[in-house]
């Protein structure tokens, strides 16, 4: 146990503090922890949830996408609990004060104030693993006093996949939009990765997406291939000439189309859906016209299904199967059959 340094600490000051910890250990405590309380206790900003946030974040980081660099997993606390609680020493907060800070949006903004409870609570377990005399339960007593939130949330509104080969041809004419919006239909990806996709990512009929880039994924190890089929690559080539920076689809001025762009083009058709809910058009087309096995079916939209367990033990993408899938739904798409098609390949 290091006492301090000379000259800051005195051979006589040195002589003093070691027997006063020595006289700690005789008694059975530990001096360190000891030392480390009165410190706490004596600088009572260092236990502020504020602080114990930012610890809490640190350490969990690197299970985030992308480290947590968007600041998506603080903005919950951010937002609506640090600037009335963050100065608040962590072992002071019970569930009164988390009802109170958390009353005004647990009904009215359902899904923020769940995420920053749950926050909350990893918050003060990180808390509890450190030492600090906190309250685990103190989140679920608050829950209870809130009660049961009335908000009903509300899907992303979707095209009927009856309606998408209708839409797909009014955007023959190649602009920026149009092609991107094509591309997007036909691979079922989300807005991000479409909008930041690069050249390099692109080999022969397949795109490779960084596993950062994707939701609920991670590592080069979750990259995500897409086949593209030949519409697709058709696209893709239309596009070119507005390749710019290293982007297919770059904006007037620097970086990408807006995620904006894509949702305004169909506010100014008149139109409820959003681009967003091609994703489920083309999962109600799997589900409805194909014989995809539900594991394929997932896995055309990127999800991730079943338990680290199972997938550690089927490594498989399903490329080959989700390639003839992708076939057949630009076919469709481009005005082709309804009937109903398989997923096992005939070449």
């Amino acid at each position: 146990m290091g006492l301090g340094g000379y000259p800051t600490l005195s051979l006589a000051s040195a002589r003093s503090v070691a027997q006063r910890w020595r006289t700690v250990a005789a008694e059975g405590r530990d001096p360190v922890k000891e030392r480390e309380a009165e410190a706490r206790a004596a600088r009572r900003e260092d236990v502020s949830l504020a602080v114990l946030t930012a610890d809490a974040f640190e350490a969990r980081k690197a299970e985030l996408k992308g480290d947590g660099k968007a600041g998506r997993w603080l903005s919950p606390l951010n937002g609506h609990v640090l600037p009335k609680l963050g100065k608040v020493p962590i072992t002071d907060i019970d569930q009164r004060d988390i009802r109170d800070t958390l009353a005004p949006i647990w009904h009215t903004k359902a899904d923020t104030a769940r995420k920053a409870m749950n926050r909350l609570n990893i918050v003060f377990r990180h808390a509890a693993a450190l030492g600090l005399d906190v309250d685990l339960q103190a989140t679920e007593k608050a829950k209870a006093l809130l009660g049961k939130s009335r908000h009903k949330p509300k899907h992303i509104p979707a095209m009927l996949w009856s309606d998408v080969p209708a839409f797909y041809s009014s955007l023959e004419e190649p602009s920026l939009t149009n092609l991107a919006m094509r591309l997007l239909i036909l691979t079922g990806v989300r807005s991000k990765p479409l909008r930041f996709i690069r050249l390099e990512q692109i080999e022969g009929d397949v795109w490779t997406i960084p596993g950062e880039a994707m939701k609920g994924r991670k590592g080069a190890t979750s990259d995500f291939r897409v086949p593209l089929s030949q519409e697709a690559q058709r696209v893709i080539d239309l596009a070119l000439p507005h390749f710019r920076n290293g982007f297919l689809f770059p904006n007037t001025r620097q970086g990408v189309i807006s995620d904006m762009t894509l949702s305004r083009m169909m506010e100014r058709r008149k139109l409820d859906a959003r681009p967003h809910g091609f994703r489920s058009s083309l999962r109600d087309w799997l589900a409805e016209a194909t014989d995809a096995p539900h594991e394929v079916a997932e896995a055309m939209l990127g999800h991730v299904t079943d338990s680290g367990v199972v997938r550690a033990y089927r490594r498989t993408d399903f490329l080959e199967q989700r390639r003839v899938l992708s076939e057949q739904w630009a076919s469709y798409v481009c005005g082709g059959t309804r009937e109903v098609v398989s997923c096992v390949s005939t070449r």
